[in-house]
């Protein structure tokens, strides 16, 4: 789908302009604004303020050697003192695992309050506190995915839990309490609000076009990179500036069934990304999440229903009008953040 655009003077230059433009992508199920106007050309965003990477501190719970300073451990990758990966207990936990006997008892009579069950856990994906998840090499970045898979098994086991958030809050705007890389698993026993309204807007497409928006969202224009087994794309409506999403290449609904040989693929393009959106806009705060399936998706959901992992540079904060509407307003067209972001050199 182009975008309207027409050309204006400024001061003897060229320059071409877009008008603004309203999006909706089965995925958010939301509309976002376009109006490119109000921002400078893409290779301008800058992020005003880096992650922070301040030296280690003297007391990081999360370094090699200070584990009794932890919340419980969960598992460590490999299993002996010299680990490179270990999944602990959440110390200030959002949910708590202690209440599944309470958890059967479920809704009150009004059916807006459960009890708060659920596991909130942490995944420390190195035990060097300068290391960040995009200096790992590809098979680095797969042990990591591959402890996000095993220990999203595990809560699995649980009746009670119906939905399981990953996500890597990586800076202190992006909401890391902690500059020693990692990233955080959430089990819930609800199914949060976004996920319900994806489910319904891909269940649309699906019942208009009989295919799944997921599989088909590869269009030339706002593909960034690929690699065997997945697809970076700026999305067609994307809520963010420079937002970009990793999307399997074959159906599949649950990020927990990624296999060892497409995790270590999965590893080295979203190593790609990271490096490719620090290198651009120098080093942003940034959040990625695993959008997967509800556990408990039907057999009839299957078809509409695809895994994706979201990566969102903190660029710019979200307003009145964002938090009133559900609306977001984007400085900048898709189709040239994925030019922007194929032209980016490593080297």
């Amino acid at each position: 789908m182009a975008s309207p655009s027409h050309t204006t003077d400024h001061g003897g230059d060229s320059v071409k302009t877009q008008s603004p433009e309203l999006r909706k992508d089965p995925v958010t199920n939301r509309w976002v604004i376009f109006s490119p106007a109000r921002a400078t050309r893409p290779t301008d965003f800058k992020s005003k303020s880096p992650a922070d990477t301040t030296p280690k501190p003297s007391s990081c719970p999360f370094c090699i050697g200070r584990e009794h300073e932890c919340a419980p451990e969960i598992f460590r990758v490999p299993n002996d003192p010299n680990w490179k990966i270990r999944v602990i207990e959440n110390l200030y936990p959002a949910l708590s695992r202690n209440l599944e006997t309470q958890s059967k008892q479920r809704e009150t009579d009004t059916g807006r309050t459960i009890v708060g069950f659920g596991f909130h856990d942490v995944v420390i994906e190195s035990p060097v506190h300068s290391i960040q998840i995009s200096d790992l090499d590809p098979v680095g970045i797969s042990n990591v995915l591959i402890a996000y898979r095993k220990r999203i098994e595990q809560i699995t086991q649980h009746d009670s839990i119906n939905y399981i958030q990953v996500f890597k809050n990586h800076g202190a705007s992006a909401g890391a309490s902690m500059s020693h890389s990692h990233s955080q698993i959430m089990a819930l026993p609800v199914v949060p609000p976004t996920v319900s309204s994806r489910l319904n807007g891909t269940k649309d497409y699906f019942d208009e076009t009989g295919k799944c928006y997921l599989c088909e969202a590869k269009s030339k224009e706002f593909v960034i990179d690929e690699s065997s087994h997945f697809v970076s794309v700026a999305p067609f409506a994307a809520t963010f500036p420079f937002e970009v999403w990793i999307i399997p290449k074959d159906h599949s609904s649950h990020f927990h069934h990624l296999d060892d040989v497409k995790a270590v693929d999965l590893g080295g393009l979203l190593k790609l990304m990271l490096q490719k959106i620090a290198k651009q806009l120098n080093d942003p705060p940034y959040n990625y999440m695993i959008h997967t399936s509800p556990l408990k998706v039907t057999e009839s959901q299957l078809p509409y229903t695809h895994w994706f992992l979201q990566i969102v540079p903190q660029l710019s904060g979200v307003g009145g009008f964002e938090i009133g509407t559900g609306c977001y307003i984007n400085p900048v067209f898709p189709e040239d953040v994925a030019k922007v972001l194929r032209e980016v050199s490593l080297a």
